[in-house]
């Protein structure tokens, strides 16, 4: 689960982010890179339901674009100030997903998955078609910039990243705590979970809380980052990325849906010369490293590191004769 170096590991990966702007040749490769860091801390978050506590939300999306949308309504139509709006952007998220979280998560598996994917669709329609409230398939226009920071993609590049590093460090100390634990045995067996005295309902409720927590911010940030919304941010397509983001970088590890959110979009914005023939590339890559890294980038790393640990090791010497009798009295 953590990066090999550890908190080295960590602290190149931050200093690299902080020195990003100074190799980004123009503007549009900050964008590119904030863009990616905003999917990357949704993506965080649907890897703690769907990593750690094994189920598959489909309607993640949906959950980032009621962020999203909560922080351009209230900031257009209202006049909110942005942080305001930002901070109310959560109670819409946990006003809708409490409730759908506690019905969705009495399923199990693909029942599970099939019922969020129902939900994202809904929510998705609900925005595209009540034109009084999102304003439809218009969009919502001219969302202001965060205030208390200067309007440019450098500054914009910067905040979002410190949302990522804060992201990353709650995700760190959530998966390495006792309740990580608590959501990896719940992935590793219901029954056996039950029976060490785990509550089901209450545990799966409580990741997928946390999960859209994540995308109700990360959606927050798109808003005040790209300033324009359209209903596609609700698509499933956007939860099909993520997903992609996870099985690329590493299901279950933190690492691995950060590496993926901005490796893959960098090697598409490369493969863009080709336009659509890009995909007859990009797909064999990935069916490739399914077949060669079945766990992912990180997943797979550690797979290996841990095969090499443990042939190095010395195989345990077998108990001496007589060894464990009781020795007799004297």
């Amino acid at each position: 689960m953590k990066m090999p170096g550890g908190r080295i590991g960590w602290g190149l990966l931050f200093v690299a982010g902080l020195l990003f702007p100074l190799v980004a040749s123009n503007d549009y490769l900050l964008t590119v890179m904030a863009t990616a860091y905003i999917f990357a801390i949704a993506t965080l978050g649907l890897n703690l339901i769907t990593g750690y506590t094994g189920q598959y939300n489909l309607a993640h999306a949906a959950f980032m674009a009621i962020g999203a949308y909560t922080v351009g309504l209230l900031t257009v139509d209202y006049e909110w100030p942005f942080w305001l709006a930002f901070v109310a952007g959560v109670v819409p998220v946990l006003v809708v997903g409490i409730p759908l979280g506690w019905l969705s998560l009495r399923l199990k598996g693909h029942y599970f998955a099939i019922f969020t994917l129902c939900l994202g669709y809904i929510i998705f329609i609900i925005i595209e078609k009540w034109e009084a409230l999102t304003h439809g398939v218009v969009g919502v226009i001219g969302i202001p910039a965060p205030a208390g920071i200067p309007d440019t993609p450098l500054a914009a590049y910067y905040l979002v990243f410190a949302f990522l590093c804060l992201s990353v460090w709650l995700m760190l100390r959530i998966v390495n705590s006792l309740l990580g634990r608590t959501f990896m045995a719940i992935r590793n067996g219901d029954d056996l979970a039950q029976a060490l005295g785990i509550h089901l309902a209450r545990v799966k409720l409580l990741s997928f809380v946390i999960s859209i927590l994540y995308a109700g911010l990360a959606g927050g940030l798109y808003a005040g980052f790209v300033r324009f919304l359209s209903p596609d941010i609700a698509s499933e397509l956007h939860t099909f990325e993520m997903t992609m983001y996870m099985l690329v970088g590493g299901l279950g590890t933190v690492l691995g849906p950060l590496l993926g959110a901005i490796l893959v979009p960098w090697v598409t914005q490369y493969l863009q010369f080709l336009a659509d023939f890009r995909f007859i590339i990009f797909g064999p890559l990935l069916i490739l490293m399914v077949i060669f890294a079945p766990h992912g980038i990180v997943g797979s790393y550690l797979e290996r590191k841990a095969r090499r640990a443990a042939a190095a090791s010395p195989a345990a010497p077998a108990p001496a004769a007589g060894a464990g009798k009781e020795a007799p009295h004297a």
